[in-house]
């Protein structure tokens, strides 16, 4: 593994001819590039990669580990963290000889609503560019590639394949290129996705201006631009538009046709050359070049103990306390009620390419019984409104139009890809029949897919059509259509379900206990609320809004929780509330609990986490990484669904928090960078030194705790009509009880600038706000620009 020269790179391109040279810019099959024995290059493997690498295969793939969800890990604002998670993504790739890991996800919580937030790090630029940027170092140190995603302005899903994000050319260099510019300068990613979306009118697989001009051109970056799966619609455009490989294969927009636009005259050879020089440059440093990599064969098992401490470690780490009254932490002694359908079943992971089969998912009723004896469980009332599979597997044959069985396994998971691009069968699939031993009893069965489906269990039978549900080719595979029903089985028997006559793209069973009516989960729930001295409510999201392919139309939480909350307050001496969701969500009664942790989407030592978390044994010592709306709507960005095809981004650079302190929208009900951890703070004299802030800081609480150090700044108010206040550093500290320390920030320049008639100028002056959070100001500083030159 190591860097080649141009005069290689191109020695090598010379070797082929333009067909060659083609066909190895299109993807082999989903997740595979081809290798080509004239020019040295071995095939390569990619894998999706956020939450964990979950390999070749979308489902039924080998084990591997299930990581906290990217909010929860930025959560910390720690720099180590970010390239902890990188370092051990590294070694998840190499346990399944993956040469890139497609991640991270740079693109920023604009509104909300939308459904792929909790695969991205923050609202801020800056925030979300430094940890990437540490992430793609930690990756990459262990010779596997970053990709970091998506370029640009790719913030939420509906329409997304078509939808045409429309973005000045301010808010474009100040806000959403400004993440994938610090990854670039920081860190030197191999390799960018192109997104699926449009940006001003133009494909993002076909920008030029982007890709060509900014990316490779401004910045001098030497990696590769590879689609988004599907993404590319075009040759000659994309070509010219700087994308060099597309994804997946092994057929595509390319091969025949791009030799035809280069023997044309649409597009010049040169080109070509220019996106294979990247592709073998990216393989000469992910080791398939010349001499085959050497693959380390000591990693630890992903649901081993090593992997269990270090996921439980980054899990509570990042979660937030938003209120406490003293409640927390938990004395060990206390009787705790836990209730709630999320503390029994624990939404560990979004839904989409993020997911990943886990070796397990530890829900929070399984880690607080398993840290004290002092708790009851009780169930709560129904969070979901879709089909989901069920956790055990399923028999899969698959059947030709001949009758012939093309195909019969077995499937780990109740949930299946039919027809994977490039799966090679002996004929086209026309009928597949799922099946599965059912317990006797109360059940809840159903089917999921695009398909005519015959379902049986037991005596009981019945037939559903399911369509499609967009025109997104992901959809359908990510988060299909689904249909269920209740049954009573007197005795054990088999689910069947036969589908015919569509796609059948993906398919999956429905098997579970039917669950109690919401009327009985909550008098049950305030019944042991009376009983014990806390009560500990679980509410969240599950996949079913925070995934890909669909965005949110509310904050409100799904089915009756909020109600569920309000009554066990009013029952309970102390109620906390642990909100399981990687994105903001409403919380009518927040002033009626002593207590609420944001807990995310932990991973799969999710209940462990959180365990230690409530308890104390690991402070949960996050702060907030986008800001919580007060209200549906009350937010500077809010709309996701375009108009017209387009979706304007009429905030401009007020995004987020810099649209709240402009008074852009109502108050949030928490500020961006808020988090209470289990410490108090004392600040003291703030000073400013070419460059560097420092603050005298105080741990004034009894036990050792981590703060957050966040400053910002607030432009002159002459400027406030135009210059929104923006974060311009921070830093972590960890401090033992009644210690004291001065503690220096560094301002990023890359935060104290502005773009405007097509260059970068710096800000003129302001006030530096040193905050836990814009709602808790600690002090402030002025601040001019430094002289020119320096």
């Amino acid at each position: 593994m190591g860097e080649l020269s141009d005069d290689d790179l191109s020695e090598r391109v010379a070797r082929l001819p333009l067909e060659r040279k083609v066909r190895l810019l299109t993807g082999a099959s989903m997740f595979t590039l081809r290798g080509e024995e004239a020019v040295g290059l071995a095939p390569m493997a990619f894998s999706d990669g956020p939450t964990g690498v979950r390999g070749l295969e979308f489902t039924g793939g080998p084990l591997t580990c299930l990581f906290p969800n990217a909010t929860l890990l930025a959560s910390s604002w720690r720099r180590e963290t970010a390239a902890e998670v990188g370092r051990l993504l590294a070694e998840e790739a190499e346990r399944q000889r993956i040469h890139v890991v497609l991640g991270p996800t740079v693109n920023l919580h604009r509104s909300p609503l939308g459904g792929r937030l909790f695969e991205a790090y923050s609202e801020d630029p800056l925030l979300t560019g430094v940890l990437a940027a540490a992430y793609v170092a930690g990756l990459q140190e262990r010779g596997v590639g970053a990709c970091v995603k998506h370029l640009v302005a790719n913030e939420s899903e509906t329409d997304r394949t078509s939808v045409d994000s429309v973005v000045d050319e301010r808010t474009l260099r100040e806000v959403y290129l400004l993440p994938f510019e610090i990854a670039v300068q920081d860190a030197d990613p191999w390799s960018v996705m192109a997104a699926y979306n449009d940006v001003n009118g133009v494909p993002a697989t076909e920008q030029d201006d982007v890709v060509n001009r900014i990316l490779k051109g401004e910045w001098g970056w030497t990696g590769l631009v590879m689609s988004d799966w599907f993404a590319t619609t075009s040759a000659a455009p994309a070509a010219n538009g700087g994308l060099d490989l597309v994804m997946p294969g092994p057929t595509g927009p390319w091969g025949p046709a791009l030799v035809a636009a280069v023997e044309a005259g649409e597009v010049a050879e040169s080109v070509v050359d220019d996106h294979l020089r990247r592709l073998l440059r990216l393989a000469g440093r992910v080791g398939a070049l010349d001499e085959p990599r050497t693959w380390r064969e000591d990693v630890p098992h992903p649901g081993g103990p090593e992997r269990r401490e270090q996921l439980t470690r980054l899990a509570a780490d990042g979660m937030t306390v938003l209120a406490n009254d003293g409640t927390l932490p938990l004395a060990r002694d206390v009787r705790i009620a836990l209730i709630g359908r999320p503390a029994l079943e624990t939404t560990c992971m979004g839904g989409g390419s993020a997911s990943v089969r886990a070796p397990h998912q530890v829900s929070i009723a399984e880690g607080l019984t398993g840290a004290t004896d002092r708790v009851a469980v009780v169930d709560g009332v129904d969070v979901r409104s879709r089909p989901r599979p069920g956790r055990d597997g399923m028999r899969v044959r698959l059947y030709g139009a001949s009758g012939t069985l093309l195909d019969d396994r077995h499937s780990e998971e109740a949930r299946t890809i039919i027809g994977m691009h490039g799966e090679a069968l002996a004929e086209p699939v026309a009928r597949v029949e799922l099946s599965a031993p059912l317990p006797a009893g109360r059940l809840r069965i159903g089917v999921l897919g695009v398909a005519h489906a015959r379902i049986t269990a037991g005596d009981a039978s019945f037939e559903v059509t399911l369509d499609a549900v967009s025109d997104d080719v992901g959809a359908d595979v990510l988060r299909p259509p689904g249909w269920q029903t209740d049954v009573v089985l007197p005795e054990p028997a088999e689910l069947v379900a036969e589908l015919t006559g569509r796609e059948m793209v993906a398919v999956g069973l429905v098997a579970e206990p039917t669950p109690p009516t919401d009327d009985d989960a909550i008098a049950a729930a305030v019944a042991a609320a009376r009983e014990a001295d806390v009560a500990v409510v679980v509410v969240g999201l599950t996949e079913e809004q925070e995934t890909e392919v669909a965005d949110k139309s509310t904050l409100a939480l799904p089915g009756r929780q909020d109600e569920l909350v309000a009554a066990v307050a009013a029952a309970a001496a102390r109620t906390v509330v642990v909100v399981n969701a990687a994105t903001p969500v409403l919380m009518p009664w927040r002033d009626e609990v002593d207590a609420i942790l944001w807990a995310g989407l932990p991973g799969q030592e999710g209940g462990h986490a959180v365990a230690a978390a409530l308890l104390g044994a690991i402070e949960p010592a996050g702060r907030l990484v986008t800001s919580f709306p007060a209200a549906d709507g009350a937010a500077p960005a809010w709309e996701v669904v375009p108009t017209d095809g387009r979706l304007v981004y009429d905030e401009g650079v007020f995004v987020g928090y810099r649209g709240y302190a402009a008074r852009r929208a109502p108050a949030p009900a928490y500020w961006f960078g808020h988090g209470l951890g289990y410490g108090s703070w004392e600040y003291g004299e703030v000073t400013l030194d070419d460059g560097l802030l420092s603050v005298d800081l105080t741990n004034t609480s009894p036990r050792a705790s981590r703060e957050v150090v966040q400053v910002y700044l607030q432009p002159d108010p002459a400027d406030a009509d135009d210059q929104p206040v923006r974060l311009v550093g921070w830093t972590t500290v960890d401090l033992d009880a009644g210690e004291r320390r001065d503690v220096d920030v560094a301002l990023d320049p890359r935060a104290l600038r502005t773009w405007a008639d097509g260059r970068w100028s710096r800000l003129t002056g302001g006030r530096l706000l040193v905050a836990r959070g814009l709602g808790d100001l600690r002090g402030e500083v002025p601040y001019s620009p430094p002289p020119p030159g320096r």
